[in-house]
């Protein structure tokens, strides 16, 4: 079998298990869609370098939910930096500064979803711990099993040494094996093919495109984004863009 075989069943296998998941994604999309009824935005924080990539495709994104505020933390991205990005990513406190920036939790059952693969640095835990500090509820998409394989007191890990999957209100676990990498080629020692992206991006989408369903069956009709490289896209876009401007941060 060819590596790009090797790695497409791969991969393929990584999002089985997530499909596995369904009580854990019917029961955070279920948080989402009262939320959304609501009037709420669904906050959405990736703490960490690639894990903005999860953030990003639920932010103005052609075919997702409008009423997802992604979270896209300058400190973070790897645009300013990878290793200042991994130097925030390890930081106590940081998030409770990125909590304020986006004025989170001002107001009764506000929704975050943190997306990390890891599940263990000082950011993620961070996140969830001042979610639930500030009465939101939180959803956490991670690699159980990678985390629970990282010692107690590695470098990357919070002091606390807690892991995401076990501090949300719902975790959906993202099935990334230890390493992210999965793929061996001979002559070479280390692996290639990353999985973490794939991961975090079809689960995020299978949360959002339940929470749709879910409202559908109640009667209503979530707002949804249509590429602006459509025809009609700009207009069909344009009231969206009016009625969140206020509540969607990196919209305008």
């Amino acid at each position: 079998m060819s590596i790009i075989n090797t790695y497409k069943h791969a991969i393929i296998e990584i999002m089985d298990q997530i499909q596995g998941e369904k009580e854990a994604i019917t029961s955070a999309a279920t948080i989402m869609a009262d939320a959304i009824m609501d009037g709420k935005v669904i906050n959405v924080v990736g703490p960490g370098g690639h894990s903005n990539i999860p953030v990003e495709e639920v932010t103005w994104r052609a075919g997702e939910l409008v009423p997802m505020n992604g979270m896209l933390d300058a400190g973070t991205n790897l645009m300013m930096g990878g290793k200042r990005s991994n130097c925030y990513e390890r930081l106590p406190g940081y998030a409770v500064g990125l909590f304020n920036a986006y004025e989170l939790g001002k107001t009764p059952n506000e929704v975050i979803i943190v997306c990390n693969a890891y599940g263990i640095n000082s950011m993620t835990i961070d996140c969830a711990l001042e979610g639930k500090k500030r009465g939101m509820k939180v959803i956490g998409v991670t690699s159980e099993s990678f985390c629970r394989t990282v010692p107690f007191g590695h470098q990357s890990r919070h002091p606390s040494g807690q892991n995401l999957c076990d501090i949300v209100d719902v975790f959906v676990n993202n099935h990334m094996p230890y390493g992210d990498a999965i793929i061996e080629i001979e002559g070479m020692e280390p692996k290639m093919g990353p999985t973490s992206t794939f991961a975090n991006v079809f689960a995020i989408h299978c949360l959002t495109m339940t929470a749709a369903e879910i409202m559908v069956k109640r009667g209503y009709c979530p707002p949804v984004w249509t590429s602006a490289n459509m025809q009609e896209g700009d207009k069909l876009n344009h009231e969206y863009e009016l009625r969140y401007r206020t509540q969607i941060r990196h919209l305008w």
